[in-house]
């Protein structure tokens, strides 16, 4: 969201993005309420972020962002569009209600489904009045949006269902967080020295471990390895898939927090190889995105997942990696083996097929003006003074 804030202030929109100020993982980070970079206006509004320990936690904090995001859009002048996603899962309210009120056009960028979501992790029942006004939510928005931008076709498919939407509906999958990326050598790379990484084989996982990115199939197949001192599994990140990462506390099993995003440069390039989890339910529910960065830094992937994903759609592309089910130990076993005897220039060229599929379409520039393209190509956000695109995110 902050990108494509960005991207259409630099075509000269006036752009607001409206946020929390304070962290969803650690809510004692406090941001400034407001910061103005040129055209992008960015303000953050208080109580909307209470801690994740509980699922009341998160609504409170949910419930209060949706209600003042739509106060403070109905207030802003001369506006045209509102841009709304999934976080919170209520977000689309401010949609409907500014919408509907201000009479703007509505832009819908969904980046997770739910309840769909909660219902596949068992932790919400079918029928219930939640569930019941959630998917009320999720066809009310398909409906009244001018545009819909779904990540992946899985996504589409499953958007559809809810909701015919018809050619309103464009796909256009997240890109990294930077483009023309260098890459870090081993040898010259701090955090691998910082760390004890010197001279071994970095398996890495980076970013959130959701209930939705098991990886019980690789710990298991982690086991088999732990007499080897050349190889080690390293999560970076946060999430509640991280404890069961603490809890087994393997000697070739590590975890660190989430990383500065100045120092990000240096922790993605201390992986040889990068994981991305997707679970068997979570096809176009979830689509995690940690695979654009670690692509675009020329690192092979090891997914674990279905058969059938956008991981997958990319690498029936170009071959840049290793392919396991979950369940399948001795798949992941196999996987893990090849990847610890191979040599550094057969990783290398892996990595660099990722690269060139990333570099080929799939670049920040690339897919980040395709979502602004879509915004003003359809007559929505009106490029040039006077003209304001809202951006809400979370």
């Amino acid at each position: 969201m902050g990108d494509v804030g960005s991207e259409l202030a630099a075509r000269e929109n006036d752009v607001v993005i409206l946020t929390s100020d304070r962290g969803y993982d650690d809510p004692t980070v406090k941001f400034p309420s407001h910061s103005d970079v040129g055209r992008m206006k960015i303000r953050r509004l208080p109580f909307c972020s209470f801690g994740k320990q509980s699922i009341a936690f998160r609504l409170l904090g949910g419930v209060s962002f949706t209600l003042q995001a739509v106060f403070r859009a109905l207030l802003i002048r001369r506006l045209d569009t509102i841009v709304v996603s999934t976080s919170p899962p209520m977000a689309s309210f401010v949609g409907l209600v500014v919408g509907a009120v201000r009479r703007v056009h509505v832009v819908y960028w969904p980046m997770d489904l739910n309840p769909d979501q909660a219902l596949a992790l068992g932790l919400a029942r079918a029928g219930s009045l939640s569930v019941r006004g959630l998917e009320w939510l999720n066809r009310a928005i398909l409906r009244r949006a001018d545009v819909v931008i779904a990540l992946d076709h899985a996504m589409a498919e499953r958007l559809e269902r809810k909701q015919p939407v018809g050619d309103k509906l464009v796909i256009v999958p997240p890109w990294p967080e930077a483009d023309d990326v260098r890459d870090v050598p081993p040898l010259e790379n701090p955090f691998r020295a910082t760390h004890g990484l010197g001279g071994k084989r970095v398996v890495m996982y980076s970013g959130t471990l959701g209930l939705a990115n098991p990886v019980n199939t690789l710990l298991e197949a982690a086991e088999q390895f732990e007499d080897r001192q050349d190889l080690v599994f390293l999560f970076v990140g946060g999430g509640a898939g991280m404890s069961e990462i603490r809890e087994r506390n393997r000697p070739n099993v590590r975890w660190l927090p989430y990383q500065p995003f100045d120092q990000l440069r240096y922790s993605l390039a201390a992986g040889d190889v990068h994981i991305v989890s997707l679970g068997d339910a979570m096809g176009g529910i979830v689509h995690p995105c940690k695979v654009y960065g670690a692509m675009a830094r020329g690192r092979p992937i090891l997914y674990l997942g279905p058969p059938a994903s956008h991981v997958t759609e990319m690498m029936a592309e170009a071959d840049f990696g290793w392919q396991v089910r979950h369940g399948d130990v001795a798949g992941a076993a196999a996987a893990i083996r090849t990847i610890l005897e191979a040599e550094p220039a057969s990783l290398a060229e892996l990595g660099a097929r990722a690269k060139a599929l990333i570099e080929g379409k799939r670049t920040r520039r690339i897919s980040c003006g395709r979502v602004c393209d879509v915004i003003e190509g359809a007559g929505i956000a009106e490029p040039g003074p006077g003209g304001r695109a809202e951006a809400r995110s979370s």
